[in-house]
Formats: structure tokens, C-alpha cells, sequence
């Protein structure tokens, strides 16, 4: 047989085993104890075949099993296993694994597995080229505070819910890539993802137009607050059209729909056929420990694609830390690549942060519409789409302490960070006392840091 051999193994020996056994018969072998190589060997387009532990140092290998089909369809992967249960073949099974030996497997048995696996690849239609991009790779699926947490937790429970979501948030935030995330990792992620503008539906022909391009995948109308009367009411006829093979509606908003459909702007049968359920891309400001990360992220990404390698000093770090960031992430990733091009060394200085910082225009005012109740309002969507998800049932008891325990950590964490940490002030200006407000860190788990003032 021939063909290149991926082994991921922390046991040496059989490391070495497989090694040997595999080169004798032909083939070319890379060898590693680290999941983290593997993949990076499989996104750059190595191997012909995998053979993998599933408990591995820095991973579980039946774990990247999804991940590697996304980025090399047909590339067959044995996994073996000293957890020799049923539930880890079911998993193998389920994960699409070529197939499933327990240790201690018997080698000459591999081999023959190995050989068919290779035989069957070699007569498959050839795989397309790995996807350019991942979407968990991709913003604004980077980020590892509450808000984001919460995000993704929802993510997860909708992703294949044949749901309408209408994704909200500022501009720069994200919401077109998380739509296209939430496709490319859904059933439907075969299928066409298309992105429709009012435009598109203006032609008399416009919504069976669009119809067919999706072909029963996604469609994702952008920024909906901004479609006029006549755009809205093309929109719900064309929802409310009885099809088969339907596609999945998404819609995003940086626009308060709530606030517009008040004001006579927006549809609110419309509003209704868009939000089955809402998914809300915090601004960057609400997600401050995020930065750091994410500038990581842009670095390295831009060492891959420029193949400069750039990173911040802590100096610098602390700028970009600091910066109100209006554009939110959008900015902050083209204010990295600035940096990466124009940086004299591969230190980003304080000095260089500031200059490019220094040419960007300030932030915008944002306009408090809605009135002066708009947070008791917010309060209440969020609320109503908790009940909603719950599909017609109550939820859990406790209603009142989870919510309040919700509500009262990000108060005391924003207040925190408003007074650099300041436990004393911070108690003034929320109000209570000292010991309540300590009490109240202790039993929330909130992390008190001193940092720049903001307020």
C-alpha cells in the first residue's frame, strides 16, 4: 500500500510500532503525541489516512473527528482506543470515523484496515480544497467572557432548530459572520447561504428569485431595520409562502426593532416572523476581558496570511485594552492589520498604537432611543424571549433569584470597573453598603482587578 500515514499516539511505543510497521509496507508516516500537530498537519493538507488515540495530552481525538471531516471530506480516520467501551465505538460510530479498534489492537489487523482505507480514499471523487475559512476560527466566535459564553450557549441550542433567527448588535460586531457560522455548522451547511439585500426582493420575480439561489439552505437578510414599507410587505408575503424545501431565515438589525416598530417604522407582523428566536453580539466595550484575545488572534491570523509576525508590547497591550473602540470588533481587526504592516519591529510599540489610534475618529453618540425607560424595555424583550425558549412550557422554579443573580453581576462588575477596582466607591455608588457589596463578590464569583478608571 502507499499513501501518507497521520499517527497521533502519546504512547512512544506505538508511536514507534505503527512507524515502523507502515513505512515496511510503503508508506510515508508522520508521527506525533500532540492533537494540537495533527490538526495543523490536516488543515495544511498532509495524509491520506489518520490513525488516532482518542486521549491525547492537549485534546480528545474523537473530539476533532467533526473538525476534520469540515476541513478534508473523505479523509479516512481509524481511531483506536485503550477506553474499549461501547459508548466509545457508538461515539467513533456517530463522529463518522472510518473505524474503531480498542487497545491493544493487533497489528497486522490494522494494517489490513489501514489498507482499505487508503484503497477506498484513492477511489473516492476527489475531496474540495479545504475551506478557506472555519467558522470557529472566525469573529465573532472568539472570546471567552460571560456575554460571549452565553452567546454561544445559545448558539448551540438553535443551530439546527428550523427556527427563524434575527441576530442583533451594533455595527462591527459580527452578526453577518455569526449567521454564516450558525450555516456552516448546521445540517444545512452543503446547501447555498445566501445574503439577500432589500434589492433582491424589489423585481416582481424577486422572492422566487431568491428562492431558488438558496435551494433549501439559508437566507440571511441584512440590516432589516432599513428595508422600506413597500420591502417589509414583499418580505411577508414571501415568508408566508407555503413551500417545501424551505430554507432557514436568518436577519440582522443594529437597529432597536422594538424601538421602530413603536415609532411606525417596522412591521410588526414581520418583527414576528423574523425573531424566532434572537440572538444578541454584545459591542466590544461590553466585553472588555475579550480584547487581549482577540488582538491575539488578529496577530496571528495576519502572521499566516502576510507572513509578518508582529506582537504587542505590554504597554501597547494595554492601549488597545483601554480604546472605547466604537467600530467594535470590526475596527479593532483592521486597526491590527495597520499595525502589522506598518510596525518598524516585530515589537508593536506604545508609540505606534497611539499614532494609528490617534488618526481614527472618536465614537460616535449613541442615540438613546425609545425614550428613558429603554433599559426597564430591553429588561422586558430579554425577559419575554427567555419565556419564549422554553416553547410554551414554564421554565424551571427560580425564576427570580436566576434572574436577579443575571442582572446584578454585570451591574457590580461594570461598577467595579468604572471605579479601578475601588471597593469603596464602588459600594457608594451602587448605593449599599461595604460588607454587602464584598458579600455580594464572594457569592457571585466576581474577579476584582484594579484598572484604568472608566467613569
Amino acid at each position: 500500500m502507499d499513501g501518507t500515514v497521520l499517527v497521533a499516539d502519546d504512547d512512544r511505543t506505538i508511536r514507534t510500532v505503527l512507524t515502523q510497521a507502515l513505512t515496511r509496507a510503503g508508506c510515508k508516516v508522520h508521527a506525533t503525541a500532540s492533537l494540537m500537530t495533527l490538526m495543523r498537519w490536516v488543515e495544511e493538507g498532509k495524509g491520506d489516512l489518520v490513525i488516532s488515540d482518542v486521549v491525547m495530552p492537549d485534546g480528545n481525538g474523537l473530539d476533532a473527528l467533526p473538525r476534520i471531516s469540515r476541513l478534508r471530506p473523505g479523509l479516512p480516520v481509524i481511531v483506536i482506543s485503550a477506553q474499549n467501551t461501547i459508548m466509545t465505538a457508538i461515539q467513533a460510530t456517530e463522529a463518522e470515523a472510518f473505524d474503531y479498534l480498542p487497545k491493544p489492537f493487533d497489528l497486522p489487523d490494522l494494517m489490513r484496515r489501514s489498507a482499505r482505507a487508503l484503497e477506498q480514499k484513492r477511489h473516492l471523487p476527489k475531496a474540495p480544497a479545504p475551506p478557506q475559512r472555519d467558522p470557529g476560527e472566525d469573529l465573532p466566535l472568539v472570546g471567552r467572557t460571560p456575554a460571549m459564553q452565553t452567546l454561544y450557549r445559545l448558539v448551540a441550542r438553535v443551530v439546527n432548530a428550523d427556527l427563524p433567527l434575527l441576530i442583533t448588535g451594533e455595527s462591527g460586531t459580527g452578526k453577518s459572520l455569526l449567521a454564516r457560522a450558525i450555516h456552516d455548522f448546521s445540517d444545512r451547511r452543503t446547501l447555498p447561504f445566501t445574503l439577500a439585500q432589500a434589492g433582491d426582493l424589489a423585481a416582481p420575480d424577486g422572492a422566487a428569485s431568491l428562492l431558488a439561489r438558496a435551494r433549501g439552505g439559508t437566507i440571511l437578510f441584512d440590516e432589516v431595520a432599513d428595508y422600506d414599507a413597500e420591502t417589509q410587505a414583499r418580505l411577508v408575503r414571501m415568508l408566508d409562502l407555503p413551500r417545501d424545501n424551505a430554507p432557514r431565515i436568518m436577519a440582522t438589525s443594529q437597529s432597536d426593532l422594538a424601538a421602530r416598530i413603536g415609532a411606525g417604522q417596522f412591521r410588526q407582523d414581520l418583527y414576528y416572523r423574523l425573531g424566532g428566536v434572537t440572538l444578541h453580539v454584545p459591542a466590544l466595550r461590553e466585553r472588555l476581558d475579550d480584547i487581549p484575545l482577540l488582538a491575539e488572534h488578529f496577530l496571528a491570523r495576519g502572521e499566516r496570511e502576510l507572513g509578518t509576525a508582529r506582537h504587542l508590547s505590554p504597554k501597547a497591550a494595554q492601549l488597545i485594552r483601554a480604546h472605547p473602540w466604537p467600530g467594535n470588533v470590526r475596527q479593532l481587526e483592521n486597526t491590527l492589520r495597520r499595525l502589522l504592516v506598518t510596525a518598524t519591529e516585530p515589537e508593536i510599540s506604545a508609540t505606534e498604537v497611539e499614532q494609528v489610534l490617534g488618526s481614527q475618529p472618536g465614537p460616535e453618540p449613541r442615540a438613546e432611543a425609545g425614550g428613558p425607560d429603554r433599559l426597564s424595555a430591553s429588561v422586558a424583550r430579554h425577559l419575554k424571549r427567555y419565556f419564549d425558549l422554553h416553547g410554551g412550557q414554564l421554565p424551571p422554579p427560580g425564576v427570580y433569584q436566576r434572574i436577579l443573580r443575571e442582572v446584578e453581576a454585570p451591574l457590580i462588575e461594570i461598577a467595579l470597573d468604572a471605579t479601578a477596582g475601588n471597593q469603596a466607591k464602588c459600594a457608594d455608588l451602587l448605593g449599599i453598603n461595604r460588607n454587602t457589596l464584598r458579600k455580594k463578590i464572594t457569592d457571585l464569583d466576581i474577579r476584582v482587578s484594579r484598572g484604568r478608571k472608566l467613569m
